[in-house]
């Protein structure tokens, strides 16, 4: 088992803390593509929930769209459940100026009204521009502006660095 195994059963284990403290019986995990949806899977199988894993594209939501236009690998957002309601925890991978959140946010209250959502993340990078914070992280690190981290996978997940000219 990776590096990256390791810290998503670090994730876990707090997920299940946190969830057992405020009482929430039955949540549904949210992944942001790519990345968090390979977490949230992975979420999901460690911590027996049986509910379908929803998966969210935020290239539309994001307040850089007009400028940067359209990504090209743009999936399809997928919730298989009502959120009105639920309890959800959202998952992504690296947390960094909390738009890419934001912009998640702002899709899942088109879906509806959700009782309450948890921010999961696998590395919270610190550098936020909004104020936004995960719930549950399972690093904290503090690279270079420069230096991009960057999930890839899905088999298997591996943390790479990326230094950005």
């Amino acid at each position: 088992m990776g590096d990256t195994e390791l810290l998503i059963d670090a994730m876990a284990g707090q997920l299940r803390d946190l969830l057992t403290e405020r009482s929430i019986a039955d949540p549904v995990l949210v992944g942001i593509h790519t990345g968090g949806v390979w977490i949230a899977e992975r979420l999901r199988q460690r911590l027996g929930i049986t509910a379908p894993l929803g998966q969210l594209d935020v290239s539309f939501y994001r307040d850089d769209f007009s400028r940067v236009g359209v990504n090209p690998h743009i999936r399809p957002s997928e919730l298989p459940f009502d959120i009105e309601g639920r309890h959800l925890v959202l998952v992504d991978d690296v947390l960094n100026t909390g738009r890419t959140v934001r912009a998640a946010l702002n899709e899942l209250f088109d879906y509806g009204r959700p009782a309450s959502v948890l921010l999961a993340v696998l590395v919270d990078r610190g550098g936020r521009q909004l104020p936004i914070e995960a719930n549950v992280v399972g690093t904290r690190m503090n690279p270079p502006d420069n230096q991009n981290v960057q999930l890839n996978g899905p088999d298997p997940l591996q943390l790479t660095f990326q230094t950005s000219s």
